[in-house]
């Protein structure tokens, strides 16, 4: 499931999620070229340790910390491979190589493919709106596109293809998802204008349909906590759970834009995987809450925790409380 350019090597590491996607799309739209491609579920971050590519590489890499994955870009640059990078997590000490160029920044109302977009001079923004929709970006993704003239119907596709691009790429193993990212973003490349991908693609109604299925069960859960500081909902160990939960979350947070929300999924193993959403209106926190358990980070305005055990529970839940209190 990948391409390769045997004269100039090009290897794309990507986050399965939208604006892992989107980031891509937008570059290869104007960068047209075969290359290798790298990508897994949402939540596998560590993606630029799984290959080794020959000197003289050019590799890509968006949406996945630098910090998880700087021991491998150091040796990606000891190879003599040329790396570029684009996130919006927090980094870490960043390294200076005349081998690396950088586009990182944590600010809150900024995601990976809007840093994308900037690159280019908004030349691919659709698609970049596409997936700072998926990153739950509302006003930076209609503003990213505010001189094109959409209607408010058009903006609606995009902001639906964000989220079940964005659903696509929830789950504990790619046997979870509706589609390999790899897959589906080698059917997302061959269009242009991503209203015509919502419009026309087979899988866009696939995972729509999917989603609605997966949101219904969702919506029967009551939260365990529903407090001033915000909501936290507890589902059980199925796929749709784990498909759902970061949709869910960004739901929540715009219905409750003052308030933050969590929603833990139980583990194999009993543990909880955790998704932590900030208040839209005050989208910081939610890394500083993840990053005081084991496993646990993410940017301000969203964070998870792979693997919360159910005995420290009562203390997330107060975390959570003294994290978000107004």
């Amino acid at each position: 499931m990948s391409e390769n350019n045997a004269h100039s090597p090009v290897f794309d590491v990507f986050n399965g999620d939208a604006d892992g996607i989107c980031s891509l799309q937008q570059i290869r739209l104007e960068e047209p070229l075969a290359s290798i491609l790298i990508t897994d579920i949402k939540q596998t971050i560590r993606l630029a340790e799984r290959f080794h590519p020959p000197e003289g590489s050019q590799v890509n890499i968006f949406d996945v910390s630098f910090r998880d994955n700087r021991t491998a870009v150091e040796r990606l640059l000891a190879a003599g491979c040329r790396v570029r990078y684009f996130d919006h997590h927090i980094p870490g000490d960043l390294l200076e190589h005349p081998l690396l160029e950088t586009h990182i920044d944590t600010d809150s109302a900024v995601c990976t493919s809007l840093l994308v977009n900037a690159f280019l001079g908004g030349r691919q923004a659709p698609w970049a709106a596409v997936g700072a929709f998926g990153d739950n970006m509302s006003a930076p993704a209609r503003s990213a596109v505010s001189s094109l003239g959409y209607g408010e119907d058009e903006l609606r596709a995009l902001e639906e293809l964000g989220t079940l691009l964005n659903y696509n790429g929830y789950g504990t193993s790619l046997e979870d998802l509706h589609f390999h990212p790899v897959d589906l973003y080698l059917a997302v490349r061959d269009f242009q204008d991503p209203l015509e991908f919502h419009r026309e693609a087979p899988q866009t109604a696939a995972l729509r349909e999917g989603f609605s299925g997966d949101l219904q069960q969702a919506e029967e859960k009551m939260p365990v906590m529903d407090g001033p500081e915000g909501k936290v909902f507890l589902f059980p160990h199925s796929a749709w759970a784990r498909r759902v939960m970061g949709v869910f979350a960004n739901k929540k947070a715009r219905e409750n834009p003052t308030r933050a929300t969590a929603v833990g999924v139980e583990n194999a193993d009993g543990t909880l995987r955790v998704s932590v959403r900030a208040p839209l209106e005050r989208p910081r926190g939610a890394n500083d809450l993840c990053r005081k358990f084991p496993n646990g980070g993410g940017r301000a305005g969203a964070g998870a925790i792979n693997n919360l055990p159910l005995g420290d529970m009562d203390r997330f839940l107060t975390e959570f409380r003294d994290t978000f209190r107004s």
